[in-house]
């Protein structure tokens, strides 16, 4: 069997979880993902894991939040008042925003609360701040 090195394309199956199991994202049901080991596509705990694994091996990692998408930063999080939106705009906790800079570049949000009078948004990725376990499972090397 060849094993997964450094600069190999592979699929694996995968399921991760928070710490109190919620499962927030599965590739099983569905595709394989498909990265190059090496290339940045992935976190790179998770790339590194699959280094030195044989097709149809699994393992279950567990990834500090500082070693994943990083602490859920407060500086990130903005509250605007709800008169700097369209009238009919109504948004939903949970509700993801597009936003452009003043540079030009769009980024997201999420809108973590609403009021009657403000809207607060919150620029962190979603799992910043979490400590995630992977369930990994090998199906190939490409």
């Amino acid at each position: 069997m060849t094993q997964a090195k450094q600069g190999d394309t592979v699929n694996v199956h995968y399921t991760g979880k928070l710490e109190d199991g919620t499962v927030f994202d599965t590739s099983v049901g569905r595709e394989p993902l498909q990265f190059t080991i090496g290339g940045s596509e992935v976190i790179p705990d998770f790339e590194q894991a699959v280094v030195g694994m044989n097709p149809g091996e699994s393992k279950t990692l567990k990834i500090p939040h500082q070693r994943a998408y990083g602490p859920h930063r407060e500086e990130m999080v903005l509250v605007a008042g709800r008169d700097k939106f369209p009238p009919e705009f109504q948004p939903e906790v949970g509700q993801q925003l597009q936003l452009r800079r003043d540079d030009g570049q769009m980024f997201f949000v999420t809108v973590s609360e609403v009021s009657a009078t403000s809207v607060t948004l919150d620029a962190n990725h979603p799992l910043a701040g979490k400590d995630l376990t992977f369930d990994v499972q090998l199906v190939g090397v490409v």
